[in-house]
């Protein structure tokens, strides 16, 4: 039996989270989540996308999928790995740009 090589214990991933400082990423996220500011632009956003006709074509593109595989055959993993792209792709630019003036504004008023 051979032994084992010498090597310092790794460390465990917990403590490692927790002896980090949060990235100002995590720090907006929690700043917009405890303001209830993110709650708020997902709901603009859900509204916006409904006004230009994105949720009818992603709609529309999932049951061509599903009619194009076959009703039973089609998880909705599948959609996801399939849909996601093209749904990215097709938000307008408006819609984006509305959406990252309001996080800005935001960023602006809780002086980060």
């Amino acid at each position: 039996m051979r032994s084992s090589v010498k090597r310092p214990p790794t460390p465990d991933a917990e403590e490692e989270e927790q002896d980090r400082e949060p990235t100002l990423q995590e720090i907006i996220n929690i700043k917009l989540v405890e303001s209830g500011e993110k709650e708020r632009l997902k709901e603009l956003l859900r509204e916006r996308l409904v006004e230009c006709g994105w949720k009818d074509e992603m709609k529309t593109l999932c049951r061509a999928f599903a009619r194009k595989r076959g009703r039973n055959n089609v998880t909705v993993d599948d959609l996801v790995h399939v849909i996601t792209p093209k749904g990215r792709a097709s938000i307008p630019d408006s819609v984006k740009a509305e959406l990252l003036q309001r996080i800005r504004s935001f960023l602006a008023s809780t002086a980060l």
